[in-house]
């Protein structure tokens, strides 16, 4: 084969990648801000104590509303946001769920430039994707990369599991939590969330879908209400004569390893030491299950859970309340 027409193919190639990139990053730029956060201790001198931390975010409406990580605003006392064209604006903090991990943020600018949300359920292994950010402190960054894998779980630092994160390996560093990543036709899909330490191309968003789901609450009362049993417990596997027994069809349970006083749990009759296989009609094998079920439409409602003290099968009624 001709080494020129391999050339001239090569940097065709070369050249339409470049091109894609470009046009998310023009198309998106405007709207990436920077997060800088101070300190709630004051030391006695009546203000914030210095920087706390720093990340990204993007606008998403044209009146100021900006989307970023709760992790970087946890704790904050003031809030600064600095725009692409050099504006410096204070920011409140609308709401912040640190169950996903996403935070609001309202500032008082005019000429701002909403990003648009594509469908982070319609993307595929292998798609290019851009990350837009400010690692480091270095405003604007740009690294692209692939769609590695789709529908991870994270831990958030709240304890309880983010579902259906994407995982990329655009290359991410501290400062980039917070902003967006974005398809090659400039649709934002997802908020970069977190990096795994020591590893090479294991980064982290969580998706619009997911974001779009808690939004609402967030605007309206500053936090995503969810329902409590007031429990502590872990994760443990079921002796097959267990299962076999009682007739069930998963091999894992929640042992219940300490209970709140006064709380629902308690309050209904479960005990330490008790075994959670279900709660309603569905079955509970791990703390994950319960959190996926403690949702808002179960506050102040009644749950029925089925334990399994010694040998015993019980069904214990629980008043729902909300975590507070």
């Amino acid at each position: 084969m001709n080494p020129l027409l391999v050339n001239t193919a090569d940097n065709q190639l070369l050249d339409a990648y470049s091109r894609a990139v470009i046009r998310a990053v023009d198309l998106v730029a405007p709207s990436v801000v920077s997060v800088e956060v101070s300190k709630k201790e004051t030391r006695g001198r009546g203000r914030p104590d210095g920087l706390a931390g720093a990340g990204s975010g993007f606008v998403f409406a044209a009146d100021g509303l900006i989307l970023t990580n709760s992790h970087v605003v946890e704790g904050s006392a003031e809030v600064q946001v600095a725009l692409p064209d050099g504006r410096d604006c204070r920011a409140d903090v609308v709401g912040q769920d640190p169950d996903t991990d996403v935070a609001v943020l309202r500032i008082t600018a005019n000429d701002l430039v909403p990003v648009t949300f594509g469908d982070s359920r319609a993307l595929r292994p292998g798609q290019l994707v851009v990350a837009i950010g400010n690692p480091y402190g270095f405003h604007h960054t740009v690294t692209a990369g692939v769609v590695s894998a789709l529908g991870r779980s994270l831990r958030s630092r709240s304890g309880r599991l983010i579902e259906q994160v994407i995982q990329t390996d655009a290359a991410l560093n501290p400062g980039n939590s917070g902003g967006p990543l974005v398809t090659s036709d400039g649709a934002v899909v997802a908020i970069n969330t977190a990096i795994i330490a020591g590893g090479q191309g294991l980064s982290f968003a969580v998706p619009v879908s997911t974001v779009t789901t808690v939004l609402p609450a967030l605007l309206r009362d500053g936090r995503v209400r969810r329902g409590y049993l007031g429990i502590a417990g872990q994760n443990v596997p079921l002796l097959r004569r267990v299962t076999r027994y009682h007739r069930l069809a998963q091999a894992e349970a929640v042992l219940v390893t300490s209970l709140e006083t006064n709380g629902p749990a308690a309050a209904a009759g479960v005990k330490e030491g008790d075994l959670i296989v279900m709660f309603d009609s569905r079955s509970v094998e791990t703390l994950d299950d319960l959190h996926r079920a403690l949702t808002e439409a179960r506050i102040n409602t009644v749950a029925r859970l089925v334990i399994l003290r010694g040998a015993e099968r019980l069904e214990i009624a629980v008043h729902v309340k909300e975590r507070l």
